[in-house]
C-alpha cells in the first residue's frame, strides 16, 4: 500500500531523515508489531509505533486501568479508569494516528494462545510485568521466529535487549535468548513488585521509549542491533547507560545444545492450568 497524502505530511520527518525516507516508511506501514502489556512500559512503546505509522498494533492485556496506574502508564487517563487497557488503549491511538490499525486481546498471553496470537506479528515487544509472562513470550517468539524485544524495569533501574536466537552470529553460534542472561527465575517471593516497593513512573517512559526504538529499527533495518549479544543497562539514580555483553548459552533448554523446550507445554501446571 502506498503513503496517501496526508501520511506523507504526517511522516515528513521521517521521510526526509535518510536512514528512513519513502522505503522505510513504507515498511513501517506494512509492518505489524504484538506489545505484551498495555502497562508503564507498553504505554510508551504503543504510543511511538503508532506515531511512526506501523501499520498493524496488537495489544494484549487482560487487565482494567486503575487510578495508581496513571503516576506512570500514560497511554490512561482518568477518564478510562476501570475501562479495559486494550479499549483505552486503542481510543488513545486512534486519536494519535488514525492510519494505525490497532488488535485488541482482551486476554492473559498464555501457554494455550501463545503461539497462535504471536505467529500473526512480524515483531513483539514484552513490557510484561512477571517472570512467568517474559520466560513464555521469549519462549514463544523463538518457536514462532518472531524478534523479541525485551525490557524490564525496577524503582530507579531498567534493563533492554533484542532476542533473534533463531539466527546465528558471525560465529555461526545461535544469539542469545532471555534464558541465556537468565537462566532461571528468582524463587517466588525474592523480587518485590512495583506495588510493593514503587517505582518513579518517568523511569518506564525512559525504558518504553527506547524499547520503541529498537523495535522501529528491527522494522526498518536500521543501525546496530542489540540481538548482537548486548543486554542495555539504566541507572536513573546515577543518570547513566551500561552495555554488557551477553552470549547463547548452550545449557540453555530452549535454544541450548541438548534443548528440552519444543513446545510451550513447560508453561503450564501439573494439572493443566497455567503456570503462574
Amino acid at each position: 500500500m502506498k503513503l496517501t497524502s496526508e501520511e506523507i505530511e504526517r511522516y515528513k520527518r521521517h521521510l526526509v531523515l535518510k536512514e528512513v525516507g519513502g522505503p522505510g516508511q513504507q515498511k513501517l506501514k506494512n509492518s505489524s508489531a504484538l506489545v505484551v502489556g498495555a502497562g508503564g512500559l507498553g504505554s510508551p512503546v504503543l504510543l511511538y509505533l503508532a506515531a511512526a505509522g506501523v501499520g498493524t498494533i496488537g495489544v494484549i492485556d487482560d487487565d482494567r486501568v486503575s487510578l495508581d496506574n496513571l503516576q506512570r502508564q500514560v497511554i490512561h487517563d482518568t477518564a478510562h479508569v476501570d475501562t479495559l487497557k486494550t479499549e483505552s488503549a486503542a481510543e488513545t491511538i486512534g486519536r494519535i494516528n488514525p492510519h494505525v490499525n490497532v488488535v485488541r486481546h482482551s486476554e492473559r498471553l498464555d501457554a494455550d494462545n501463545g503461539l497462535d496470537i504471536i505467529s500473526q506479528y512480524d515483531i513483539v515487544a514484552d513490557g510484561s510485568d512477571n517472570f512467568a509472562t517474559r520466560y513464555l513470550v521469549n519462549d514463544a517468539c523463538y518457536l514462532a521466529k518472531k524478534p523479541l524485544v525485551f525490557a524490564a524495569i525496577g524503582p530507579f533501574d531498567g534493563y533492554l535487549s533484542t532476542f533473534r536466537p533463531f539466527e546465528n552470529d558471525t560465529d555461526g553460534k545461535p544469539k542469545p535468548c532471555y534464558r541465556c542472561i537468565f537462566p532461571e527465575a528468582p524463587p517466588p517471593g525474592t523480587v518485590a513488585n512495583c506495588a510493593e516497593v514503587g517505582i518513579l513512573g518517568a523511569v518506564a517512559g525512559v525504558l518504553g521509549t527506547l524499547q520503541a526504538i529498537e523495535v522501529l529499527k528491527e522494522i526498518i533495518g536500521v543501525g546496530e542491533s542489540l540481538s548482537d549479544g548486548r543486554l542495555l543497562i539504566y541507572d536513573a539514580r546515577g543518570a547513566r547507560f551500561q552495555s554488557v555483553n551477553v552470549a547463547w548459552d548452550p545449557n540453555n533448554p530452549l535454544t541450548g545444545e541438548s534443548a528440552t523446550i519444543t513446545d510451550l507445554a513447560i508453561h503450564k501446571t501439573a494439572d493443566g492450568s497455567q503456570a503462574a
